[in-house]
């Protein structure tokens, strides 16, 4: 199926504005998201029902209706950004770079006022300064939309649309994002603590521990509030993005009831709690701040937070059956590292004598945490906290 869109946003069936076509019912996207997090954003992708085309490091290539950019913007739980991929073609030079961009038909989603910033990577390519490439990109796409639109200067007054460009291996990728803010920002948060956690990360984490009904989940080091919070959105079935705007919600080519459909989509997913879910923590700061991100996000009726230090944590009861999903501070982030090691010995003790029966997931840069928790991970996964590099330590074995 072929829409013919105009740009002031009515649809012509039999008019072709500007010689505008967009493929409506067989666009490709690209999820991005961090290193680590690719399988995630796959089944988020297979379970809305779209085909998955390639995965490589931080990115997930997949075809989906145009629309599904309104469905994918506002139920994906892992992804940074979803962006509509122009096209991609081999560039060694800069002459290379231009044509393949020129060649794009830019003029299919760009009017003659619209705003078009260029931002991108360049890894491992023979291309390799960002700031050139750039330059090169906006004057490729500034001359072939001068071609149809018959102008030189462009007002870039109305509708922005981010040019995004990324080069890996001389091959070079052209999208335009359809998110605008990170989809991490689910809008709940706009006060955190020190050095916060990044909630696309802090949402694989509950993944990762496979929450199930009549399971706590506790974090006992909450800060802000975010992994609680997560928990407690993943266990309501809440979509992370349902609080939000999005970028391509001023796309002309995009229905308006796209988004309206997934928004009542959203709020049909919407569903009572399988689980329990707790965050405590020693500052009654971030206990103030982490009671107000949850009431943001919906969740204050169903995730507790306490003030209390970890090392006075205490079985709920003998028959609680739980699971810790935590991230403590370590030496990149905040404090005093000896004291961090000293008080991640003396949290090992604490587990072993209240919880010895309870996973763990536990979130750290620190190579050497193992040596400082005092016991082996039974399982470890390489994360990415924003550029810091992390392993999840898995417990899992009952003792």
């Amino acid at each position: 199926m072929l829409i013919r869109c105009r740009h002031d946003g009515r649809s012509a069936e039999n008019e072709i504005w500007n010689g505008a076509v967009l493929v409506k019912d067989n666009v490709e996207f690209v999820a991005t998201c961090m290193f680590g997090l690719e399988k995630l954003v796959a089944e988020d992708i297979e379970a809305l029902g779209y085909e998955r085309t390639e995965t490589i490091d931080g990115r997930v290539t997949f075809r989906a209706p145009l629309d599904a950019a309104a469905r994918c913007n506002i139920f994906f739980r892992y992804a940074e950004r979803v962006l509509i991929k122009v096209g991609s073609f081999t560039a060694r030079s800069f002459e290379e770079l231009f044509q393949g961009t020129k060649s794009l038909k830019w003029s299919d989603m760009i009017s003659s006022r619209d705003a078009f910033p260029v931002k991108g990577h360049s890894i491992r390519s023979t291309l390799f300064s960002v700031s050139d490439c750039q330059s090169i990109v906006k004057k490729a796409i500034v001359t072939q939309l001068s071609q149809v639109y018959g102008i030189s200067i462009f007002p870039e007054t109305g509708v922005k649309y981010q040019i995004e460009f990324f080069i890996i291996n001389d091959v070079v990728t052209m999208m335009v994002d359809t998110s605008g803010a990170g989809l991490h920002k689910r809008g709940y948060r706009p006060r955190a603590n020190l050095a916060p956690l990044r909630e696309t990360l802090a949402a694989a984490m509950v993944r990762i521990s496979r929450p199930r009904a009549g399971v706590m989940l506790l974090d006992p080091m909450c800060g802000s509030g975010t992994i609680a919070i997560e928990a407690a959105m993943e266990t309501c079935g809440i979509a992370p993005g349902s609080g939000r705007d999005f970028a391509a919600e001023s796309y002309p080519f995009i229905s308006p009831g796209a988004w309206s459909d997934a928004r009542e989509e959203a709020k049909a997913n919407v569903r009572l709690p399988l689980h329990e879910t707790e965050g405590s923590d020693i500052d009654p700061e971030a206990v103030e701040i982490a009671k107000e991100n949850a009431k943001r996000a919906g969740v204050d009726k169903y995730v507790r937070f306490s003030v209390r230090d970890v090392l006075d944590y205490k079985k709920p009861s003998p028959d609680t059956r739980g699971t810790v999903v935590m991230n403590p501070p370590y030496g990149e982030r905040m404090g005093d590292i000896e004291s961090i090691h000293a008080l991640l010995g003396k949290m090992h003790e604490v587990f072993e004598r209240e919880i010895p029966a309870w996973q763990l997931y536990i979130l750290s840069s620190d190579i050497e945490f193992e040596r400082w928790f005092r016991r082996r991970a039974d399982k470890s996964r390489r994360l990415y906290n924003g550029m810091i590099r992390c392993s999840l330590y898995q417990y899992f074995k009952k003792r």
